[in-house]
């Protein structure tokens, strides 16, 4: 999901959709600075400054009978910055959002984070770019690797599409499903895990775990591929290809780690890391 916020109403949107991030975590957080050669006066001057935060935070939806868990990754990109204080006195944190307050005033947008106000951006207009997942976020440890897809639009493709594709790649693979249980979000349609075809004593919750999910926050599907060893017996190579082959075949946006990215940015980082 990608939406440009530019009036009051669009920031209106925002604080209503993300529930203005209460309870969530900067997790990344980036000042760029651009600069250009004045030649009048033999100067560099600045010719704008961006700043982004990467903010996960977790919300409850109320489903149909019961609240349910939904975890989501944004990316709030704060362009033609006027103004900004990013203030964090020693043994504190200001990456924990209580809550954001915003307001358009002037042609201009105003961001506090927090009651406190530890970062604080002034600037021209914002863009959030957002992938979410049901339920609730589960910790990352050492090693574990972790890509989601999010679809703008389509069908999610079924099992049988990702085994084939792999199998043309040159990674035969075995499905072992997951029955889903009666406690999971209504969004999660089915669950497994991708192991490679000369696996054959391997435990049944190795390999790559696939979780697939329907519409969720007005976008089309969305698949997570996690990888608890990346390491072993190609179990990372698994996961990179499968993630190859779902961001060729459907547009949309990607979270690796708290890196988002459109399909085509995560396809060009992957072939320069091959050195195409």
């Amino acid at each position: 999901m990608i939406r440009r916020i530019k009036t009051a109403e669009d920031l209106a949107w925002l604080l209503g959709h993300t529930h203005a991030f209460q309870g969530g975590q900067v997790t990344d957080l980036h000042v760029r600075k651009h600069r250009l050669f004045d030649e009048a006066s033999g100067r560099e001057i600045t010719a704008g400054t961006i700043i982004t935060a990467v903010i996960r935070y977790e919300l409850a939806i109320r489903g149909a009978d019961r609240f349910y868990a939904v975890t989501r990754v944004a990316k709030l990109t704060m362009t033609g910055v006027t103004d900004f204080s990013i203030f964090e006195q020693e043994g504190a944190d200001f990456s924990e959002i209580g809550v954001t307050h915003a307001e358009a005033s002037d042609g201009q947008l105003r961001f506090w984070f927090d009651p406190r106000g530890e970062l604080y951006v002034i600037c021209d207009e914002a863009q959030i770019e957002e992938v979410s997942r049901p339920g609730a976020s589960r910790p990352l440890r050492t090693g574990m690797t972790e890509w989601t897809f999010q679809a703008q639009a389509g069908a999610l493709p079924d099992v049988a599409w990702i085994l084939d594709h792999l199998d043309r790649a040159g990674l035969p693979c075995a499905w072992r499903a997951v029955k889903s249980q009666g406690s999971c979000h209504p969004a999660l349609l089915w669950e497994g895990y991708l192991l490679p075809a000369s696996a054959h004593d391997a435990p049944r919750t190795s390999g790559v775990a696939v979780q697939a999910y329907g519409p969720l926050d007005a976008c089309g599907f969305g698949i997570t591929l996690r990888a608890s060893d990346p390491h072993q017996d190609g179990i990372g190579r698994l996961l990179v290809a499968l993630a190859d082959i779902i961001a060729r075949s459907y547009e949309g946006t990607c979270l690796c780690g708290n890196h988002i990215m459109e399909g085509n940015e995560w396809l060009g980082e992957q072939n320069v890391g091959r050195g195409v």
